[in-house]
């Protein structure tokens, strides 16, 4: 049986588009399927200062532009379309698409990870003017400034601590009376002068002219509420990974739901690759989203050279 492409890419983020024009450079047969438009997180990101190769601060569209820009040079198919399911018929991998079935030895995923919002009023009018999920790409737009952390994981441990190298005025909600985080991050968290953690607490809107400039914030043990001065509102409550597509494949998870791969971003399932947010990582950030692209494309090449002379070919 002949596959419609040798790989097929599904999400057209930073790691998707990386992955594409890996693929299309060593001559194969590439299609990267996008929904919504190609950048993915980088869409939403108000300016870039930490991307190698770019010392002005950069707007996030325009990388964005740039990486579909290279990715069509080299030859990528792009296709506004969504993926539904991912299953293995005949040695073959059937994306189930708005388009119909497509089929191929190799798939690569790079749908991402959707963060997690408070879903307060002024929470969306003033995301990246004040409103982030980031804090190595925003963080040093607000530094000395007071800023407010909302979370109590690892995640927004880890992020507060990074903003207190910035700041000595980061204050640190959390709607529990303890933090979710591990102990030894909860601890030097907890033991850094520049955090003010403040327990029972929850954040109910998100005000502001042209950028952040208050939280009105509850305390739900005294059921008080009260507004806070702060120029940046910084959310970590979680992220949900966007597996769904590969739920047919029993495709191995971690204990958060993202995707478990080795160096080589292989799955347990032969010829299915996960990149970027979707996948089990301790850094996720664009130049990480990037260089795991490139490393799913080669390895993806290599395995189609394995199967050379293989019904698909």
């Amino acid at each position: 049986m002949k596959a419609d492409r040798d790989v097929i890419i599904i999400g057209a983020g930073a790691a998707g588009l990386t992955a594409a024009q890996y693929v299309a450079r060593a001559n194969l047969n590439v299609l990267l399927l996008e929904e919504l438009a190609p950048g993915g997180q980088c869409l939403i990101i108000d300016n870039l200062e930490n991307y190698p190769g770019f010392p002005d601060p950069l707007p996030g569209v325009e990388l964005s532009q740039k990486f579909e820009e290279q990715a069509v040079r080299f030859g990528v198919d792009i296709q506004t379309s969504s993926a539904h399911s991912v299953s293995k018929k005949n040695g073959l991998f059937q994306v189930d698409t708005d388009n119909g079935p497509l089929t191929s030895p190799t798939v690569i995923l790079a749908t991402g990870a959707k963060h997690k919002k408070l879903g307060i009023p002024g929470e969306e009018e003033f995301s990246g003017r004040g409103v982030s999920y980031c804090a190595t790409c925003d963080g040093p737009f607000f530094k000395g400034k007071r800023m407010l952390v909302a979370g109590g994981g690892d995640a927004a441990c880890d992020e507060a601590l990074f903003l207190a190298k910035l700041t000595d005025q980061v204050v640190m909600i959390h709607r529990r009376d303890r933090f979710r985080a591990q102990k030894a991050l909860a601890e030097r968290t907890l033991n850094n002068p520049n955090i003010e953690v403040r327990w029972n607490t929850e954040p109910k809107v998100i005000k502001g002219s042209a950028k952040v400039e208050e939280v009105v914030l509850w305390n739900n043990e005294k059921d008080e509420t009260y507004s806070e001065k702060v120029e940046a509102v910084f959310v970590f409550i979680g992220s949900i990974p966007q597996t769904q597509v590969a739920k047919e494949l029993k495709v191995e998870l971690d204990e958060a739901g993202y995707i478990v791969t080795n160096q080589r971003m292989e799955t347990n399932i032969p010829g299915f690759f996960a990149i970027g947010d979707v996948r089990s990582t301790p850094f996720r950030q664009l130049v990480v989203a990037a260089g795991e692209g490139a490393i799913a494309a080669h390895a993806a090449s290599q395995f189609i050279d394995e199967l050379k002379g293989e019904a698909y070919v």
